[in-house]
């Protein structure tokens, strides 16, 4: 996981959707929502930062990569 997530910080442009599910998994639990074109998961608070990602092409697309790198930070500062 901690390989992944260094991976996530140097280069978010490639990443690979399985990859990112995995660690959102692994913070978050099981995606709340799945059937359509977003993965959505749970997250202890309201608003911002979102982890909801989406597979584009087998790769995970940046911005959202970012996004779950924000809300694991967040998630860490909380505990």
């Amino acid at each position: 996981m901690a390989k992944i997530l260094d991976q996530m910080r140097s280069n978010p442009a490639n990443i690979r959707y399985q990859d990112l599910a995995k660690v959102c998994e692994h913070h978050f639990g099981p995606p709340r929502t799945s059937g359509g074109s977003h993965a959505v998961y749970k997250t202890p608070w309201p608003g911002d930062p979102r982890v909801n990602i989406q597979n584009d092409h087998g790769k995970a697309k940046p911005y959202q990569v970012r996004q779950v790198l924000a809300a694991i930070y967040k998630k860490e500062e909380d505990q």
